[in-house]
């Protein structure tokens, strides 16, 4: 299916200024002290799965590049920015001439990540990285979150299609366009936004709603107008009066007087309403008995991984599911926390790592620039464990490697045998961009290959296994001097 690549909601929208109001006061204060040049590398992650999963799919991407890409400053920015009467000429005049240089790495789209690993790294001025938080921050936290919700009620329907149904939900146009996309890439197999289809290339269905049967005379003369309309794509919604004694006769009725003389097949039934176990069960029974075995049943209304898995225990007879808004809005926890946090400084052409400290131990960054390991076992090509090192760092896969607990450091593993794959890739190189981005299809495939590699511990959305992202000793040691270094002067200033 082909797709507008450079087709996207901000062609006539200039959304550089989309930024929180403090990255413009800092960039002020950077310049005014003559350090806006100074070299900065800022890392986001995340700190927690939602909804106590055991993992997240990536998304948000290709987002984040267009908008790095494209920015630059208006004519009616800077005006507006110097009726604010905060900020100096000379920091308005370098908006105006605003370049690009920055350089990006980025985990790809459709990943497994995990806590604590770096998705997006950035270097460049720190007037220009610090800038990026919110856009960066705003991209990958949204699809990220839809995609690993998507994810997870794609699990729950065991193979059977789900489709993504949430637009009038959503949070605006813009969480309806990039909810559709990143709900696609966490392995929905459709969605109802059409503007979804046109600019990324996903399939877009649907069929009736309860408003094209109530328009008729009878259910009967809805159904055999659209049956007649799409012969060879029908399918019937039938709850719009009572589905074991209107909907489902008059939609066999349908099939046999109108469909089948002409020679052509029913696709579905969709039920949106009422007790959706017994209702399948009962349309299955009646469907197959009327050798009408091949025609699916279609349920929507409210689910979500829970419902899907629950209502499929109770032997529900159900071929596929519509999701809308506890997909769209990820309505069971709709916060992914991803942060952006600087991690180290350029000085005299050497880095200087830096460090946050909290009282809350999962608030103490990983300092430092850094790259991310995935590291497979040879037999079984699943992923052991994701190793943190500092940028200078080679894994040696021809001798054992020895992991061990970020916190818990006397929980250690030896593993041999075993290959590594670095996750990050350079996305831009001094603000050119360097890296071709796959279609969305291609990034669903990549969510489906990659997890195959985790093991189904990990997979399961209720007390899954705690896959472990562990520090190189090099970088675990870097942390904790740093973080002695600065407990020490604190202790000296008391």
């Amino acid at each position: 299916m082909e797709y507008v690549k450079n087709f996207n909601v901000r062609n006539e929208r200039n959304l550089t200024m989309l930024v929180d109001f403090y990255e413009l006061t800092m960039g002020n204060g950077y310049f005014l002290n003559g350090i806006e040049n100074k070299i900065a590398y800022f890392d986001m992650f995340f700190r927690r799965v939602p909804d106590g999963g055991g993992y997240c799919i990536v998304a948000g991407l290709q987002q984040l590049i267009e908008y790095l890409n494209n920015l630059s400053f208006s004519k009616e920015d800077i005006d507006y920015l110097r009726n604010k009467n905060i900020f100096s000429e000379e920091f308005l005049n370098y908006l105006k001439n605003f370049k690009f240089c920055c350089d990006v790495w980025a985990i790809p789209e459709g990943t497994p990540v995990f806590p604590n690993e770096p998705l997006v790294t950035v270097r460049g001025p720190i007037i220009q990285a610090q800038f990026l938080e919110t856009m960066i921050l705003l991209s990958i936290n949204h699809q990220t979150l839809i995609a690993t919700k998507a994810n997870r009620i794609c699990n729950a329907a065991d193979g059977r299609p789900v489709m993504e149904f949430g637009s009038r939900r959503a949070q605006g146009y813009d969480g309806a366009i990039y909810g559709a996309r990143a709900a696609i890439i966490g392995g929905c197999n459709s969605t109802a936004c059409t503007i979804a289809e046109q600019m990324f290339g996903v399939p877009a269905a649907g069929t009736m709603a309860h408003s094209w049967v109530q328009l008729f005379p009878t259910e009967y003369d809805a159904f055999k107008t659209w049956a007649e309309v799409y012969p060879d794509n029908c399918v019937l919604l039938l709850d719009t009066y009572n589905v074991l004694k209107s909907g489902l006769p008059n939609a066999i009725k349908i099939f046999n007087e109108v469909l089948q003389p002409k020679g052509h097949r029913p696709k579905g039934i969709r039920l949106d309403s009422g007790d959706i176990t017994y209702l399948s069960q009962k349309c299955r029974e009646v469907l197959d008995e009327a050798g009408y075995e091949d025609v699916k049943i279609i349920v929507s209304n409210s689910l979500d991984e829970y419902i899907i898995r629950s209502v499929l225990r109770q032997g529900a007879k159900i071929d596929g599911f519509g999701v809308g808004e506890r997909l769209i809005t990820a309505r069971s926890e709709p916060v992914f926390g991803g942060v952006y946090k600087l991690v180290a400084v350029e000085e005299d052409e050497k880095i200087i790592s830096k460090i946050k400290i909290s009282e809350n131990e999962e608030k103490i960054t990983n300092p430092g620039f850094k790259k991310v390991y995935r590291i497979f076992d040879k037999e079984t090509n699943k992923a052991i464990a994701d190793l943190i090192t500092l940028e200078d760092e080679v894994i040696d896969e021809s001798k054992s490697l020895t992991l061990f607990d970020p916190v818990f450091t006397w929980k250690k593993k030896k593993i041999k045998n075993f290959y590594v794959k670095e996750l990050m890739v350079q996305i831009f190189d001094k603000g050119k961009l360097i890296y071709d981005s796959p279609s969305v299809i291609e990034i669903s495939k990549v969510v489906d290959e990659e997890c195959k590699k985790l093991w189904h511990e990990v997979l399961r959305f209720e007390n899954p296994h705690n896959y472990y992202v562990d520090l190189s000793l090099k970088l675990w040691s870097l942390k904790h001097n740093l973080i002695n270094q600065y407990s020490n002067i604190y202790n000296e200033e008391e």
